[in-house]
């Protein structure tokens, strides 16, 4: 980290990066961002026109990068789409009948988000896959492992289709990547290959053994393949430009965190909130063994997701740490001058360490037992406002690390 204090000093790209984790992330964020504003950060967003037109007097507190996945890619397309925080707000009815997070009326309204507009039920598939099973002699011939791969074809028992319908009919006016007057990059993941899947305003889509760089689907399809969190929801699949239909599911899948997306696109500071936090033992709570099956399960997910953020986290801090170290035997004299920037070059690019880049991480603390325990898709207001609060306190803490 280039120094903790002053951080912002000489930034001219930020990013903003939101994971997963159903809506219970989602309020997170909103939390998260409405710190970020408290700050003095703002969210550009809105078509190219708009951004052109936007006045931020202090342009090292603009973000004009947005990356999501699954719940954070809805939650950065209403931000890159040039709607206020408090906007997201209302659509989820966070404060009301209570202590109010927004009191003014100055922000456009989005149409309240409804279970409907997260469930839309796979009728389809749900409807046909009981006769097939029954009817079919030979998923019971074959056994119990034959009939669950051959007779259960329920691919989800809901899918995002009412998601995408959403953002397209009441969140975007321009619902194509590169008519936005920032940048936004969709994160999901390939369901029939191993790929990452990156949706974005790419000149044109290309592929390496890792990640498929796509360019043919509209934003709200992206968002819709991102927020396919299996086995809830079915994969959505969209058609390439050579008509052939392709699947996608979560976003979260492939990757977890995904701040190296802003900085290859040039962000020189990157701002990532993520939800996920394992359940650390308080007397008040007690062992998770008293809770069954389904708390151990989510905390065995919780432990395995937060295992790999923090290896990413890990691997940026020894990228720097090497990099400052060899950069230091140049400067102390101890190696020639006149190979630092050889030498440095190669780091960089076998580490794919950026080091104009710094990072700021934002999660729950362990002590927040109830991000832990209170259900990823309720849409509660009260149980919404609660998690809300606590990613605006938990940004609050860590911004303070930083003299923000």
């Amino acid at each position: 980290m280039a120094g903790r204090a002053g951080i912002l000093k000489n930034k001219k790209k930020l990013a903003l990066v939101l994971s997963g984790g159903g809506i219970k992330a989602a309020a997170f964020h909103i939390g998260v961002c409405l710190a970020l504003k408290e700050k003095g950060f703002v969210f550009a967003g809105g078509s190219k026109d708009m951004v052109r037109h936007q006045h931020h007097p202090d342009p090292s507190k603009v973000f004009k990068i947005y990356v999501g996945s699954s719940a954070g890619a809805f939650v950065s397309t209403i931000l890159a789409a040039g709607y206020d925080i408090e906007s997201l707000i209302n659509a989820f009815e966070l404060g009301f009948g209570g202590d109010y997070f927004v009191k003014e009326d100055s922000f456009k309204k989005l149409k309240q988000i409804g279970y409907r507009h997260v469930f839309s039920v796979n009728s389809k598939r749900l409807l046909r896959f009981l006769p097939e099973a029954i009817l079919h002699k030979s998923l019971v011939q074959g056994g119990l492992e034959a009939f669950l791969k051959t007779g259960f074809k329920l691919d989800g028992l809901f899918t995002t289709k009412a998601m995408e319908a959403y953002l397209r009919k009441e969140v975007l006016l321009e619902n194509e990547f590169d008519r936005l007057g920032v940048e936004l990059y969709i994160v999901a993941t390939q369901l029939n290959h191993s790929r990452k899947a990156i949706f974005g305003p790419f000149k044109e889509s290309y592929k390496n053994a890792s990640t498929k760089f796509i360019n043919y689907a509209s934003i709200s399809e992206a968002v819709a393949c991102s927020t396919a969190l299996p086995p809830v929801f079915s994969p959505y699949a969209i058609r390439n430009a050579e008509g052939k239909e392709l699947y996608f599911y979560d976003g979260e899948i492939r990757e977890t965190l995904s701040a190296h997306i802003a900085a290859d696109h040039g962000a020189d500071l990157v701002i990532s909130s993520y939800s996920v936090q394992p359940y650390h033992y308080v007397p008040e709570i007690g062992s998770l063994h008293k809770f069954g099956v389904p708390a151990i399960i989510n905390q065995a997910l919780y432990q395995v997701i937060q295992q790999k953020i923090q290896k990413h986290i890990e691997w940026q801090a020894s990228s720097r740490q090497l990099y400052r170290m060899i950069d230091g035997f140049f400067k102390q004299g101890l190696l020639p001058e006149d190979q630092r920037d050889r030498v440095l070059a190669a780091v960089n690019l076998t580490l794919k360490h950026r080091p104009e880049t710094d990072y700021i991480y934002i999660s729950p603390r362990p002590q927040n037992y109830e991000m832990f325990f209170v259900d990823h898709f309720s849409l509660k207001p009260k149980v919404l406002e609660k998690i809300a609060r606590i990613g605006f306190r938990s940004a609050l803490s860590v911004l303070k690390q930083y003299d923000l």
